[in-house]
């Protein structure tokens, strides 16, 4: 299974439009993140896990022209904004699987009403197909797929396990009960903001704790903003087994 950080930055991006922080103007490529979203692959199956603002753009980097389905971890605009992009992808293979929690649906509906239209429907518009995922197991494409539901403030987010790898953004807090999910996981992919605390985001600290809790064979940060630091100080910082993700980083499982 091979696994693509389409985008690793926060719900502005890097660099923030007019910010003259010093992370902001690095010239380091590892410095400059998308919002944050995954491809998962494997067989002759590609998924990917959100399809925030810049979704374009991951696609056309990655030289991607088919993808299986998307699916929401939930329904904040870094993570849905790029819904309309998908129908370059529709006019060539056809209606789009979504997947996500009924409320996300729900909200997409709202934002997205044109694409939902069951009369008059503008002949342009994207195709989907939606399928509403509870917080048990899944089939995709032959692989069972298993949510994990974690808090984000006072939203409720999936993060999603395939096999012995795991993704989980926009976490603050995991309830007990789906921390058994998590058991004898090798890859764990996880949030981490920036150095001080945030309300509805793991710091970097905070992910380093759970890192360790959930004691993976390696782990990746990503959903990170400018106030992290800059990509190559902050990764000799970190345990041996620890990583910044960056966009466009391949890693197979």
């Amino acid at each position: 299974m091979k696994i693509t950080f389409l985008g690793t930055g926060t719900s502005q991006g890097i660099p923030i439009i007019g910010s003259s922080h010093p992370v902001c103007l690095s010239k380091n490529p590892k410095d400059k993140r998308l919002r944050v979203s995954i491809m998962v692959e494997w067989d002759k199956f590609k998924y990917v896990i959100d399809c925030g603002p810049d979704f374009r753009q991951q696609m056309l980097r990655e030289n991607c022209s088919k993808i299986d389905g998307v699916l929401f971890t939930h329904e904040h605009s870094d993570h849905v904004a790029g819904l309309d992009d998908i129908r370059a992808l529709c006019y060539r293979h056809g209606g789009m699987n979504i997947y996500a929690h009924k409320r996300v649906i729900k909200s997409i509906k709202k934002r997205f009403d044109y694409i939902f239209e069951t009369e008059n429907k503008y002949p342009g518009a994207p195709e989907v197909v939606v399928n509403i995922i509870e917080n048990r197991p899944f089939l995709l494409s032959g692989m069972e797929v298993i949510p994990i539901s974690v808090d984000h403030h006072f939203v409720q987010v999936f993060g999603f396990r395939f096999n012995d790898f795991v993704y989980l953004t926009d976490v603050k807090s995991v309830p007990t009960e789906e921390m058994e999910k998590l058991k004898k996981v090798k890859v764990l992919v996880v949030n981490a903001l920036r150095i001080t605390p945030h309300i509805s985001h793991f710091n970097l600290d905070e992910a380093l704790n759970f890192i360790e809790q959930v004691n993976p064979e390696k782990a990746y940060l990503t959903h990170i903003s400018h106030l992290l630091g800059f990509h190559d100080e902050v990764e000799k910082q970190l345990p041996n087994n620890v990583f910044l993700a960056y966009d466009g980083l391949q890693i197979t499982v």
